[in-house]
């Protein structure tokens, strides 16, 4: 009985697996004992020698000390490096300047601020630089303005209507500015505070390889003279303006027009300096005293604002206010708060020579403008309707060199005025 009770009785679970550890681990010695040797010679690991400490075999002049060839070091390509290099000619009849609406050859600075160097890079460009711009013919031997040249003006006509050809009908214009609209496609060049510059050109060739016409939209001072950045535009790049709506352009490339047989336009590299203009803003104003110009600057910052202009807003209806405005009122203020101090004196002049009127000061951020004692109202047609066609049979440009002389003067007086 007792015997059978032990038989049945489970061993505890602690002392089974101590058992059986025992037994596995003594038997697995003896089995190894005799074959760990054959294992290690037939399956042996030796590390190979980039893991190894020291090399094994190492090779005649390879020590520590042995110094590496090295690498030459690397060396962007500098665009100013011009060695062997001729410099670029470019056949475009017409003087190349930082801006072309900002600018005009009628005015002529009274210094520069620094040295005459090209921004295109010494020796990139077979033109001299001025100081203020690449004239295309050289200015040795006649005047800065290659405008002036009779012959440089007939082959800017011959190489425009060259590349236009037949004008465009109604429905081809219609179907190139849907083509432009903002849901149909993303391409679209800004036209900023600097206006027309001259590396824009290249952009604008640059988007009529894909398209036949592309989407300009202007803001800031350039829009002020609306007329004067769509006859750059069509003069500088031989495009013609199909639609304009406000301050958004349509500019079509013309019919005969090639991508591979584009002008040359060599790039500005940096922006040059402002030259030194005269100061617009004088002591006394033309036919008063000290004692009365002070009174009317301090009448004219008391006046009620005619508007407030946003910053880098469309400023195309600016000039028939303040035309408007000088039928009652002889002082007309101009809000400027936040706009650059550069900004709204550039305005002050365009509104100078377009309204005419006679600028007063520039002070807390107002544009003040006198009418004059003689003041006659203009009504010369000068102005061009928000949306136009720009539809001419005989594919002349918008407006005629008279009018496009008076407008887009200089650089303006940026840090010329204490005012």
């Amino acid at each position: 009985m007792s015997l059978t009770r032990l038989c049945r009785q489970k061993p505890p679970l602690p002392s089974l697996c101590h058992a059986l550890l025992t037994r596995l681990l003594s038997s697995s010695s003896t089995t190894t004992a005799s074959s760990s040797s054959k294992l290690h010679e037939y399956y042996s690991f030796k590390p190979p020698p980039s893991l190894s400490p020291t090399p094994q075999n190492p090779s005649p002049g390879s020590g520590t000390n042995a110094k590496k060839k090295q690498k030459p070091q690397y060396r962007p390509p500098s665009s100013l490096d011009r060695a062997g290099l001729k410099p670029i000619r470019s056949d475009l009849p017409f003087d190349f300047r930082y801006s072309y609406t900002e600018s005009s050859p009628s005015v002529r600075p009274i210094g520069l601020r620094e040295p005459k160097y090209s921004p295109f890079g010494p020796g990139r460009l077979n033109r001299d630089w001025t100081g203020v711009c690449a004239p295309a013919v050289d200015p040795k031997a006649r005047s800065v303005e290659g405008a002036d040249d009779p012959k440089l003006e007939e082959r800017r006509k011959r190489m425009r209507h060259t590349v236009q050809g037949e004008p465009l009908t109604q429905a081809e214009r219609k179907i190139l500015a849907d083509k432009c609209q903002r849901h149909k496609t993303k391409r679209q060049i800004n036209l900023g505070r600097d206006g027309l510059t001259h590396n824009m050109l290249n952009d604008i060739h640059n988007n009529w390889k894909h398209a036949e016409a592309v989407r300009i939209k202007c803001l800031g001072v350039p829009t002020v003279d609306m007329k004067n950045v769509c006859t750059q535009l069509e003069d500088k790049t031989f495009g013609k303006i199909i639609h304009r709506h406000g301050g958004l352009l349509v500019l079509y490339r013309g019919r005969n027009y090639h991508p591979k047989k584009r002008p040359v336009i060599p790039l500005m590299l940096w922006r040059p300096h402002e030259p030194v203009y005269p100061r617009m803003i004088k002591t006394t104003i033309d036919g008063l005293s000290i004692e009365e110009t002070k009174a009317m600057r301090k009448r004219g910052l008391a006046v009620p604002a005619l508007t407030r202009l946003a910053k880098n807003g469309y400023y195309g209806s600016l000039v028939p206010m303040v035309r408007d405005a000088f039928l009652c009122s002889e002082l007309v203020r101009i809000d400027c708060q936040g706009l650059e101090k550069s900004d709204y004196k550039k305005i002050g002049c365009k509104l100078r020579d377009l309204v005419p009127c006679i600028p007063v000061t520039f002070e807390k951020e107002q544009i003040v403008v006198w009418r004059g004692e003689d003041y006659k109202p203009v009504e010369d047609g000068y102005f061009i309707p928000d949306r136009e066609s720009f539809d001419d049979p005989d594919g002349n440009l918008i407006c005629s060199g008279s009018s496009a002389a008076c407008c887009g003067q200089q650089d303006f007086y940026s840090g010329d005025d204490d005012e």
